[in-house]
């Protein structure tokens, strides 16, 4: 990473409540097209997350931490603050000397910038703008948030039209909080309805549908100079698993998330829109 940090421009995106199963299987299942051609191997990383529910999660991801690989470790992490004992920063390690990794490239140049989706990121009260108010620029609006059938076209048409006004020779931090997966989702599959409620397909649905866009993001991310992505879920989502509902539990469907990253080269002129 000290060879990606200063050379690259950076892209996070968190889909928000993604289950590692649904995730995978679409992936095998050649649903997801646009995301699964970027996937190492055409496969999704399975993770463990940092948090069970959004706040927590990126609290976690913002200081460094991001979801851990499910297996015995110890992993390095690529990015860390500069902490006397830690375990897991390494050789590789971008490490950086503030308290979180946002102000960290901030320091180093990067223009910071958040797209948020869920609550947590609405800046309509203290809670919700305390992970916003971590990043230079920050966009928020109805449309992109949880009840919007289109917030992810929504959010992509705001980071095309951020990347476009941003000098060529600047740095950018893009972070990407996709709310689409989160309930409510069931308007995502044809024949569903309000009464029937959320589902595991209604919440696969989703995760198409962001799919038919990321592409245009991937583009507009890498339209200025090569860009380092990393495309995770900060936490999953229960569907009646154990007779578990939702999130903010400690589930296995909670706990476990799929992980990628993966770098996108430079896009030819135009290829954003």
């Amino acid at each position: 990473m000290n060879e990606i940090v200063g050379s690259h421009d950076l892209l996070l995106v968190t889909l928000d409540t993604l289950r590692f199963d649904v995730a995978a299987e679409l992936a095998a299942a050649g649903r997801i097209p646009h995301l699964a051609r970027h996937l190492p191997g055409g496969r999704w990383e399975k993770r463990h997350a940092p948090g069970s529910f959004t706040y927590a999660s990126h609290q976690a991801i913002f200081a460094g931490f991001l979801p851990t690989p499910a297996a015995p470790g110890p992993h390095p992490r690529l990015f860390a603050a500069r902490f006397a004992g830690s375990e897991t920063t390494a050789g590789r390690t971008w490490v950086y000397d503030t308290p979180d990794l946002v102000s960290g490239l901030a320091r180093e140049g990067y223009h910071t910038a958040c797209i948020g989706g869920v609550g947590f990121f609405n800046k309509q009260g203290p809670l919700g703008s305390v992970l916003p108010d971590l990043f230079q620029e920050s966009h928020w609006e109805p449309g992109f948030g949880v009840a919007s059938p289109t917030s992810f076209e929504e959010q992509v048409a705001r980071a095309e039209d951020l990347v476009r006004g941003l000098p060529a020779e600047r740095k950018l931090f893009l972070f990407v909080n996709v709310s689409a997966l989160h309930q409510p989702n069931w308007f995502h599959l044809p024949g569903a309805t309000r009464e029937a409620g959320d589902t595991r397909a209604s919440h696969a649905a989703a995760l198409e549908y962001v799919d038919r866009h990321i592409g245009r993001l991937f583009a507009a991310a890498s339209s200025r100079r090569p860009c380092f992505a990393i495309v995770c879920s900060d936490h999953g989502t229960a569907y009646g698993d154990d007779g578990y509902t939702g999130h903010r539990l400690g589930h296995e469907s909670v706990w476990t998330v799929p992980y990628a990253h993966f770098t996108l080269d430079r896009t030819a002129p135009g290829a954003a829109r």
